[in-house]
């Protein structure tokens, strides 16, 4: 019979399989000549202490026992003829929705208003190379979303919202690694995500579901207060019986429909800040408490939160061995954010540091009622994208100028593929957020020792860190206000990454079927 072992062990130890097998029959007492097969449930790092250790839960099956490795069947069904549902979006919770909906029998017609994830990713290299938005297909839109070219994290604390398992599954199922189902902060990183986003693509389209590219919805078709359909830039309109909305968090057109149509929205808090960079070498020393490290361990990470006052102050999409990225949707932003490919090679590390940010903070811009936040969030952007010389550029400080208020005579090298500019952001940036940055870098550095140095950048401005306007609805997820509409994902205000975003659009198809029961 299957034993379960729980292990902890030096990192050569879990690291090379045969000691690694060595010391779980040790823990059984037996022989390795008597275990059969060992599956790893679940693994971490804990660096905490000066030596390493890795935490192993595992599965532990001796000879007289007989592994079978679990092959999940898709229950997906023929739905060319079925009762179509419009998903507006493709990111995760549009394509996980579409998933749902193949399971349920209904018809997935998705419109993206970006490109599909091959072509994108030529707009994206222009972005980079002569700064040049497209509005349509950029690092945020087009074919999975933002996460597609992301450090695509897997881990999320909206457990209790449905089930994360499966959703990982769908990943393996299109090619993500099994190892995504023991690891305690999963990534899958860009280079592989964006081909397991074609891969979904393949499956939804065999079953007869719909993609339509580079059709951006403009409106929506009710028959009195009920949604039946949505129209497009092109002119068209599409109808169904219910419409997913995942537009995700930089889609502001679409809260600009709702503020002129009347349509209930609301002013939603979020975090604004800064991207902080430091050399990947210099992150693994602090965290492993050694320059000199084990080669077999990844790319150290870090994840921190402050209070300073009455704000939160906390690292957000930490990125190990990633780079820094233009995220501007349009033209006169400045934005950035991290990704990673699945090797975490670059020898950078670069987190988000953002401050919590609502309406108590920017009184000023109360009189743009919902849209105050997402006002206010336009107007920082376009500061910075001054500040660079009305380029993407990222306006840049060394961490250690920007926390003692004085312009750097030079910054350190960058990962920023758009480009660099030296700039005072503890003068461009609004003085709440310095001041709790400031503050919170240096807590960070008595956490951290070494985290606060010279040697790392802070780039501006860290904004998209989720949604500042929320779409309301009921607790059936419909839209408070428009029957068969359906809010779902980081636009409507209810996710913040992959795997809660996944899940909420599975929720949305659930609550779908339901009201059609």
């Amino acid at each position: 019979m299957k034993t379960i072992v729980e292990l902890v062990l030096d990192p050569e130890q879990y690291l090379i399989e045969k000691r690694f097998h060595q010391a779980v029959a040790n823990r059984l007492n037996i022989t390795d000549n008597e275990l059969n097969h060992v599956q790893v449930l679940r693994r971490s790092i804990d660096s905490r202490r000066s030596k390493i250790k890795y935490h192993v839960t595992a599965e532990a099956y001796t000879h007289h026992d007989q592994y079978r490795k679990p092959q999940p069947q898709p229950q997906y069904k023929n739905v060319e003829q079925a009762e179509p549902v419009i998903i507006v979006g493709a990111g995760p919770a549009g394509l996980f929705a579409a998933l749902r909906a193949l399971e349920l029998g209904y018809k997935p017609v998705i419109l993206e208003r970006g490109k599909n994830v091959r072509d994108r990713k030529y707009d994206i290299a222009r972005l980079a190379k002569e700064g040049i938005v497209n509005p349509n297909s950029n690092w945020c839109f087009g074919e999975g979303g933002a996460g597609t070219f992301s450090d695509g994290k897997l881990y999320t604390r909206s457990t209790k919202r449905g089930d994360v398992g499966d959703v990982l599954n769908k990943l393996i199922e299109h090619g993500a690694d099994e190892q995504i189902l023991i690891d305690a902060h999963a990534h899958i990183g860009t280079d592989r995500l964006s081909v397991i986003i074609a891969h979904i693509r393949e499956t939804i389209e065999s079953y007869g579901g719909v993609y339509l590219f580079e059709t951006q919805v403009t409106d929506l078709v009710l028959d009195g207060n009920k949604v039946v359909g949505v129209r497009t830039a092109g002119g068209n309109s599409y109808n169904a019986t219910a419409v997913i909305l995942a537009t995700g968090h930089s889609a502001r057109d679409i809260y600009e429909l709702f503020a002129r149509k009347g349509w209930a929205i609301e002013a939603k808090p979020f975090a604004m800040g800064v991207r902080v960079e430091h050399p990947q070498m210099l992150i693994n020393s602090i965290q492993y408490h050694s320059e000199n490290y084990s080669p077999l361990l990844p790319p150290a990470t870090y994840s921190m939160v402050t209070q300073v006052e009455n704000h939160g102050v906390f690292s957000f999409c930490m990125c190990p061995g990633g780079i820094i990225v233009p995220a501007a949707t349009d033209s006169e932003q400045q934005v950035v954010n991290g990704m990673s490919n699945s090797r975490r090679n670059s020898p950078y590390a670069n987190s988000g540091i953002a401050v919590t940010v609502d309406m108590a903070d920017v009184p000023e811009y109360s009189k743009y009622g919902a849209l105050a936040l997402l006002r206010f969030q336009q107007d920082v952007e376009r500061t910075m994208y001054t500040a660079a010389g009305n380029s993407i550029k990222a306006p840049t400080q060394r961490l250690n100028d920007f926390c003692n208020g004085r312009a750097s005579k030079r910054i350190n090298k960058s990962s920023y593929m758009a480009g660099c500019t030296e700039a005072p952001l503890h003068e461009l940036l609004p003085n709440f957020v310095v001041k709790a940055l400031q503050q919170g870098f240096r807590n960070f550095g008595q956490k951290m020792r070494g985290f606060y140095t010279e040697a790392a950048n802070v780039l501006g401005v860290e904004s998209r860190t989720s949604s500042p306007v929320r779409i309301p609805r009921k607790d059936n997820y419909e839209h408070i206000q428009l029957c068969n509409l359906y809010p779902c994902g980081e636009g409507a205000g209810y996710a913040g990454g992959i795997m809660s975003s996944a899940i909420d659009g599975i929720n949305c198809m659930n609550a779908i079927a339901r009201k059609a029961e």
